[in-house]
């Protein structure tokens, strides 16, 4: 799978993994990354929970949003929006996290679908991939 550093309207594409650059808030619009000044200047920037409901708001498409292991709680709030849009949501196994304190808060949400370690996370979103290929292929009667 692709990987690729996010820049300014860089467009979104099925597929890929992508890194958000340092310093920069992400947000989603119109098919395309857009990149802005971090919001929060002081203390633990809130890179990620910026993002997510960004994508709540924005995105169209399957979500499944990925909590791993870091500091703070990042992204811990925004879960419950990913969880009201009908995505999917996974938080690392504490155990398996070198910093715990993002999967940590992420589960104390509530709004986790599944706790696993890192390859099961894999494994998983795999799984879902192929089950909403079948279920595309239902709708279109193929």
């Amino acid at each position: 799978m692709p990987v690729d550093l996010i820049t300014e309207a860089l467009i979104i594409e099925p597929n890929h993994m992508y890194i958000i650059p340092a310093n920069r808030d992400l947000h989603v619009g119109q098919g395309k990354f857009h990149l802005k000044p971090i919001f929060k200047p002081r203390g633990w920037p809130d890179v990620i929970t910026v993002f997510l409901r960004s994508l709540t708001d924005f995105w169209d498409g399957q979500l499944i949003a990925v909590i791993v292991s870091g500091y703070d709680g990042d992204g811990a709030s925004a879960l419950c929006g990913i969880k009201d849009v009908d995505g999917i949501t996974i938080a690392q196994k504490l155990e398996t996290a070198k910093e715990p304190e993002m999967p940590e808060s992420a589960i104390a949400t509530g709004c986790i679908d599944f706790i696993l370690s890192p390859q099961d996370i894999a494994q998983e979103i795999v799984k879902i991939a192929l089950s909403d290929k079948k279920r595309s292929r239902r709708k279109a009667g193929i």
